[in-house]
């Protein structure tokens, strides 16, 4: 998703958390369209999600602390009961009825050969230990129960240009990412480029992927064996007679330069649990696939080899080297979901509720594409080409100030990162944790007198 970025001029000139919502009037329309029926009081649904943004906005706040940042004073148990009276299907509604198509703010010189990139991955975030939500999004299997906590399973669509979410799809820890592609599916668009790990490479995908007119770059699939000899012997049809081990199943068709070659993929014998019967009965016989790999010679780099497998066949508008600098861009993703866990607070969830962890959720992407629209108009005022380079903490920081003022303000100089290539650092802690234990039994547990501790009265 992402937010219309004119509407964040309302901000300036108004100075309310929900006027680059359309106002108070138009966020009630919102739930009102949807079936839901309020009384007249203080916290109805547009006060309830002004103080929903602004607690997202500051990190996912106490709610003793919103007494403090805005005009409306309440009851931390009001306001528990008035979030929780908000419907799921009209915060859904108010954050996808004011959300473009992510191409507002974006330069030509922002898009990858006049393409845009959409980026693909998973994440997960903890919620409260709570039966409700263990039942839906259990803790992992390692753990012993009443030691964990549940684990929801974010699968997103991010913008490459941008940053901004265009989808996000909740899941159980032990859910594979491809069983819940028809969300991020129906967010692409014709002429989009999807870039994803080895985790979304299959013939299947592609497939899908190729129907929409959606050319996908992934990182070839660990079990995918790959050979770039020319007229090298492929393995066809994998059964126990013909197996061969080491021998590639595709069918080489032409090489384009130095590791570098167009093959031919066959539709698999075994149908993917995460496909249906209707989408595994239309899939073509073979398609064509583009195979490169690459070496990355960057100190500090973990992997040294890189293998992709893509539908950008043309060798001529698409050189290697440009899907190869394609592919190392996909760790922006990474870095969004830094600022979404870390820096905003959406590592450890807080409601206690399916209902409102969802709600939780939409907020966060909410207030996220917020300060990502507003570092994309920076960007624009400031002369710099990458809006990436705005210090998205430095934005959010502003954001918390104006949306509190009494008065507009106007956007000052942001922060810009400097570029800084070849940098690295490696993945070690110098602050060491308290030598205290983990966790290993339930609390209740470590209170029930035995031989080794007592109880005190």
């Amino acid at each position: 998703m992402a937010i219309i970025a004119s509407t964040l001029e309302r901000i300036k000139c108004n100075s309310d958390p929900l006027a680059f919502l359309g106002g108070a009037q138009r966020v009630n329309q919102c739930f009102a369209a949807v079936g839901h029926v309020w009384r007249n009081r203080l916290l109805d649904p547009a006060n309830t999600m002004a103080l929903f943004i602004l607690q997202m906005l500051h990190g996912n706040t106490a709610i003793s602390h919103l007494r403090l940042l805005y005009k409306i004073g309440c009851a931390v148990a009001s306001y528990c009961a008035a979030r929780a009276r908000l419907p799921v299907a009209g915060v859904a509604a108010l954050v996808e009825g004011l959300s473009g198509d992510g191409r507002g703010g974006i330069d030509n010189a922002s898009i990858w050969l006049g393409r845009r990139v959409v980026m693909v991955d998973a994440t997960t975030a903890a919620a409260p230990d709570r039966p409700q939500l263990q039942k839906i999004w259990p803790q992992p299997s390692a753990q012993k129960k009443g030691c964990g906590f549940p684990v929801v399973k974010l699968l997103a669509l991010m913008d490459l240009a941008s940053g901004m979410i265009r989808q996000l799809t909740m899941m159980s820890l032990h859910d594979h990412e491809m069983s819940q592609l028809a969300g991020p599916h129906r967010a692409l668009a014709r002429g989009d480029v999807l870039l994803g790990d080895r985790a979304f490479c299959s013939f299947g995908h592609l497939v899908l992927l190729a129907a929409a007119a959606v050319d996908a770059v992934f990182r070839m699939h660990q079990r995918q064996i790959v050979d770039f000899t020319p007229q090298r012997a492929c393995r066809g049809k994998s059964t126990k007679k013909n197996y061969r081990r080491g021998v590639p199943t595709s069918r080489f068709v032409r090489k384009l330069g130095s590791e570098d070659q167009i093959v031919q993929w066959t539709r698999p014998d075994n149908q993917p649990v995460w496909m249906s019967d209707a989408q595994f009965a239309a899939q073509p016989g073979w398609l064509y696939v583009r195979e490169l790999r690459y070496r990355i010679t960057a100190k500090g780099m973990r992997t040294r080899e890189v293998t992709i497998a893509t539908t950008l066949l043309d060798p001529l508008r698409y050189p290697k080297r440009e899907i190869a600098r394609l592919y190392n861009l996909r760790w922006e993703i990474e870095t969004n979901f830094r600022h979404l866990k870390t820096t905003m607070g959406m590592e450890h969830l807080k409601c206690q509720s399916p209902d409102g962890l969802m709600k939780e959720l939409m907020v966060f992407t909410l207030v996220y594409n917020l300060i990502r629209t507003a570092m994309t108009q920076a960007a624009a005022r400031q002369g710099i080409a990458d809006a990436n380079r705005i210090s998205f903490i430095d934005v959010a920081r502003w954001l918390r100030c104006v949306l509190v003022a009494t008065a507009g303000a106007a956007m000052p100089q942001l922060i810009v990162n400097p570029l800084r290539p070849g940098r690295y650092h490696p993945r070690a802690k110098k602050r060491r944790m308290k030598e205290y234990d983990l966790m290993n039994k339930p609390r209740r547990e470590y209170l029930e007198p035995s031989a080794n501790n007592g109880v005190n009265g």
